[in-house]
């Protein structure tokens, strides 16, 4: 029986995670010494190792299969590696397997099935055999009807990869609508999904602002309206003018051709996250100084 007592002790001299160890006990029989070969073998040690890196690079992916769309985003350390053919087609076959599954999330993803047991197995042998921490951080599920279509669009390699749904079946209008989210990054579909609390808190800081200019009391809500409707139409979809014709908002160009958006997901590589900054220039200088 592998108690959780083995598994504790397991975690503490390797440092793996509590089902890895789990699993390397059940596979040795609850031999602890054996348990750490195995994950050593299977690359988890070596993965560990790299757990706590920054991994702000790599390739977003989309796949698309009948009625249903994924769409996620694969990070490595380097953009080095996440030009290399190895770790390109280990983004090909995350696609596969979560694409295989109802995965609908990241975690759902994780636990999607794969030849080497499950999706992050694929993800921790990954990270052992390339030598960088290689994480699968965003999925997202999108369904459509038989009356809609998928719109796709990869920009710079993966760099940026959007998917849409629209209503009706031009395929090149669900194009371009991917097309301009990937070169306009609209925050949201149209005025009822703007989340009312950012609109509340722009309307605030924008009177503070316009006061703070001296402007007569009696007039700065309609000044703040004004910037108020010059806010929503940059960040809405539908509002924002069609990068392929300016005359024309994105709203009205989907129309024009009988088509109408449902919903989007635009993801760029490394989006959100940290990255670390490494001054080669100043750790020099700082060890010569002692």
């Amino acid at each position: 029986m592998i108690t959780a007592a083995l598994v504790k002790e397991l975690r503490d001299k390797t440092g793996a995670g509590m089902m890895d160890c789990k699993k390397a006990l059940v596979e040795t029989n609850g031999n602890v010494e054996e348990a750490i070969t195995w994950l050593r073998e299977k690359g988890i040690l070596k993965a560990q190792k790299k757990a706590d890196r920054i991994a702000a690079e790599g390739l977003c992916g989309a796949v698309i299969s009948g009625n249903k769309a994924v769409i996620f985003e694969v990070n490595s350390e380097t953009d080095f590696v996440a030009r290399n053919e190895k770790f390109q087609n280990i983004v090909k076959e995350v696609g596969k397997c979560i694409i295989a599954s109802d995965a609908k999330n990241t975690e759902e993803a994780l636990a999607a099935p794969s030849n080497l047991g499950t999706v992050n197995d694929l993800i921790i042998n990954a990270t052992a055999t390339i030598g960088e921490k290689v994480s699968l951080r965003r999925v997202t599920r999108l369904d459509k009807t038989d009356s809609q279509i998928f719109g796709h669009y990869s920009h710079g390699g993966g760099r940026i990869v959007v998917l849409s749904v629209l209503e009706g079946n031009d395929e090149q209008v669900a194009k371009d609508v991917c097309m301009h989210v990937a070169a306009m990054n609209p925050k949201y579909l149209d005025r009822n999904s703007v989340n009312q609390d950012f609109l509340n808190g722009e309307k605030e800081v924008m009177t503070q602002e316009t006061l703070n200019e001296g402007k007569p009391a009696n007039i700065v809500e309609r000044i703040v309206a004004g910037k108020i409707e010059k806010l929503l139409k940059s960040i809405c979809l539908v509002d924002q003018e069609f990068v392929k014709n300016p005359d024309l908002t994105v709203g009205k160009y989907v129309e024009s051709n009988n088509s109408k958006i449902i919903n989007y997901v635009r993801l760029e590589v490394g989006e959100g996250i940290e990255k670390r900054v490494d001054d080669f220039a100043a750790e020099v200088m700082a060890a010569a100084g002692n």
